[in-house]
């Protein structure tokens, strides 16, 4: 069995590995010296003569004042926690201590006065303003923000929650902190962001804080902890929260600096440790660990590189990036972030796609916090600084920490080149590929959940692309050019109400690769020619497209059917546009609709087709890849009673579906609802999944099972190593080949079918995709490779 890659970690911002020295200090912690700080014993007395060894040298790595206080926490989620509570606390008391003062109580708590007929004196306006806002840096972590929200909630302090922009550089407006900083109970500014690492100006924003001594200030030192010289006892901050893991310590140990005299609530009663300010006790492993790296940062062993190897690091990782993704754009300037953070966007490229690469590659990267989930989506940090939507939704962040060296960058930097060149060997960049794919069939792209086909024959080079999107224009292109392919014809199955077609532009961009440029079409696209052909068919290779008109969601509605004339038997995939969707029926309450016409063009595509040809849609909003009518009537009972032996009225037909458009929005987020997605239940198959143990039992008993590699080309050229599954062929069809595939698994249901890819996900749309369409034996493995070894 081949050995598995060996990850190159870069997401050190999400955590860190825990440092030997620091290992060792914790299991001593544990297993020798294990007293509890609060006995009096020798060993307690030890104990607690550890835990204060600790707090010292936090003391020193912070600069703070003799006077504030440091407490040991579970995290800085934790410490933040108590800092707000803290902040509200007070609040709260003051108003609840003082409710004659006007300006501290609620509009729904004044008591009318009895009118007097003497004038009343006027009182000096006083200047203390009314104190009810919370702000946040808007690219804040969002343990701030949500802190704030629950304490606000939690203790009713009526506070309004406010988001401080920033600019395109990640920096706080600091016009705006200086207009509502008055006002504010509480107000948190990052010392380095976790996304982009960019320094916060907190000189800047100390010269505001300090016309305000009334107003509460948070700062978030996590990122900031051993990459930047930190000096709390000349600042006027209140509540620093660090963690642990950030910097090579054990998890679960964090710390909370409090100025003195800064209010206080302790989140946890009970023992009194920590003289009362976090009752419990203490994680002294943890503590153990963690005071080991701050012992380095006072005093350096050796553990850590130096700053000037940082900033080395950094530009020998952007060189690589440079070379291996043409376009490549850096979402925050060098200039202004820490080293040790490079968040980056590649045009063309969403993160899923290039963390997916990277993992192939054994880089461990992130598509910005990690926080809250494994699913990557677009960055609301990069949405703040008003970036791009195309550079949010790209965004990778690349994070390495003060214990990496020169051996892991060179390999990091090797890796990420070998990955550009996967990626132009997949066509997904201008450049021509090393060789030519051998790819014959359907293939599927897809942006937010709008679908374009293209059909190529192989043999002769030739391409038919049908609802082209704009936002896959360039990638549609580059793999045109790539792979050599003359264009037949681009059409649309109709008027699209959601998108304008990009038909013209592709077919203008791709002038060179056009077939016949002298051959004219109608307004969809389909050629002259075809239509006068006895059938109305297009021909090229052994492919043949029959254009079948369907009006109904829009007047001008068409289906194209794929015949291969080399097999016989019902068609091979048809393109219906929106006149069906996994999951409904094309709504047909536009202008230019008629559900007359689409009641008439539901039989007549059934009466051409059958209920069992599968069905290539222009939107697949639930990943559902394709569908067929017999499917679609199971979950479905107004297209069920349309194709019934004895079908609905057509009049009632037209009066159930006046009511079903009736609940469709204009938009779904960005996207407009072609159809009625799941009219009425869900018919979604249960994913089957094997352990990785299960899946060598099952692997053992059924040799002739097919293994599926669902994962994408690229991702398989990194050559990552799959253990038994390496002992095995497996097929290799990404997702975007899923619809070509299905026609042969389906006409062979006994023969069983095991998915996998990187992580399970996509496995499991697949096997979902299969068992939804009648075929009883598809499985896939569960947790993915990242669990199989």
């Amino acid at each position: 069995m081949q050995a598995v890659m060996t990850d190159i970690y870069l997401d050190a911002n999400a955590t860190t590995p825990t440092l030997p020295n620091a290992v060792d200090a914790a299991c001593c912690t544990m297993q020798e010296q294990y007293g509890n700080p609060s006995s009096s014993h020798c060993a307690g007395l030890r104990a607690r003569a550890m835990m204060e060894t600790t707090r010292e040298h936090a003391r020193r790595v912070l600069g703070g004042a003799p006077g504030g206080r440091i407490l040991f926490t579970s995290g800085a989620t934790e410490a933040i926690q108590t800092a707000v509570l803290s902040a509200l606390s007070a609040h709260a008391g003051k108003r609840f201590a003082n409710p004659a003062r006007a300006d501290e109580i609620r509009a729904d708590e004044i008591r009318a006065e009895p009118i007097r007929a003497e004038p009343i004196r006027a009182e000096p306006i006083r200047a203390e303003p009314i104190r009810n806002l919370l702000l946040y840096g808007s690219t804040e972590h969002k343990a701030v923000p949500e802190s704030m929200r629950h304490w606000n909630q939690i203790l009713h302090t009526g506070c309004e929650i406010v988001a401080i922009p920033v600019d395109q550089q990640g920096q706080h407006d600091l016009a705006f902190l200086a207009a509502h900083a008055g006002r504010a109970v509480l107000v948190s500014t990052m010392a380095v962001n976790n996304e982009t690492g960019v320094i916060s100006d907190l000189a800047a924003v100390e010269v505001i804080m300090r016309q305000h001594p009334d107003t509460l200030w948070l700062v978030d030192g996590v990122q900031a902890l051993g990459k930047q010289d930190i000096e709390l006892a000349k600042t006027r901050i209140d509540y620093f929260p660090l963690s642990g893991h950030k910097l090579y310590a054990p998890k679960g140990i964090g710390m909370l600096y409090v100025r003195e005299h800064a209010p206080f609530t302790p989140l946890t009663a009970g023992g009194g440790q920590e003289s009362g300010l976090r009752s419990g006790t203490e994680n002294m492993a943890g503590i153990a660990g963690f005071g080991v790296i701050l012992a380095e940062l006072i005093e350096p062993t050796g553990m850590f590189c130096d700053l000037a190897a940082l900033h080395r690091y950094r530009d020998q990782l952007v060189a690589a990036l440079l070379e291996a993704f043409p376009g490549v754009v850096f979402n925050t300037p060098f200039e202004r972030s820490v080293p040790t953070t490079i968040n980056f966007s590649v045009p063309g490229f969403a993160s899923k796609e290039l963390l997916d690469l990277f993992d192939a590659a054994g880089i461990r990267v992130s598509s910005g916090s990690a926080c809250g989930g494994s699913k990557a989506t677009r960055s609301y940090v990069l949405d703040a600084m008003g970036l791009a939507a195309w550079r949010s939704e790209s965004a990778v962040r690349l994070s390495f920490g003060r214990a990496w060296n020169d051996e892991q960058c060179t390999a990091a930097c090797r890796r990420i080149v070998e990955s550009g060149s996967a990626l132009r060997n997949a066509c997904l960049f201008t450049e021509a590929a090393s060789q030519r794919n051998d790819f014959d069939g359907v293939l599927q792209m897809k942006h937010d959940g709008a679908c374009t086909w293209l059909l190529i024959e192989r043999s002769a080079a030739l391409c038919v692309i049908i609802d082209p999107i704009a936002e896959l224009g360039e990638r549609i292109e580059r793999y045109i050019r790539c792979q050599d392919l003359r264009i037949v014809a681009v059409l649309d199955t109709h008027s699209h109400a959601d998108h304008a077609s990009s038909r013209v532009e592709l077919l203008t961009h791709l002038k060179a690769h056009v077939l016949d440029a002298t051959s004219t079409a109608d307004g969809l696209g389909w050629p002259d020619a075809a239509s006068e052909t006895p059938l109305d068919t297009l021909a090229f290779g052994h492919y043949q497209l029959r254009r079948l008109p369907l009006p109904g969601h829009t007047a001008d509605s068409v289906a194209y059917i794929l015949n291969d004339l080399r097999m016989t038997g019902r068609p091979r995939q048809v393109f219906v546009g929106d006149t069906v969707l996994s999951g409904g029926i094309g709504r047909s309450n536009f202008a230019c609709s008629s559900s007359e016409a689409m009641y008439r063009s539901l039989r007549l595509l059934a009466n051409e087709v059958g209920t069992d040809a599968l069905l290539c849609a222009a939107h697949d909003y639930n990943h559902e890849f394709a569908t067929t009518l017999a499917v679609e009537s199971r979950s479905n009972p107004l297209l069920a009673d349309v194709l019934a032996d004895v079908p609905m009225s057509e009049a009632d037909f037209v009066s159930v579906k006046k009511q079903i458009d009736a609940t469709l929005n204009d938009a779904s987020g960005s996207i407009m609802m072609c159809g009625a997605v799941r009219c009425s239940g869900d018919e979604r198959s249960a994913s089957v999944e094997f352990t990785p143990a299960g899946l060598r039992q099952y692997l053992q008993q059924h040799p002739d099972a097919t293994l599926v590699d669902v994962r994408e080309a690229y991702e398989c050229a990194m050559g990552s190593k799959l253990g038994l599954l390496d002992e095995r062929h497996a097929l290799a069809v990404p997702l975007s080949r899923l619809t070509d595939a299905a026609p042969a698994w389906l006409a062979a249901p006994d023969k069983a079918l095991v998915f996998f890819c990187r992580s399970g996900n996509r496995s499991s749309l697949a096997t979902q995709f299969m068992r939804r369409l009648g075929h009883p034996n598809a499985f896939h493995l569960r947790g993915g490779l990242a669990l199989f070894s």
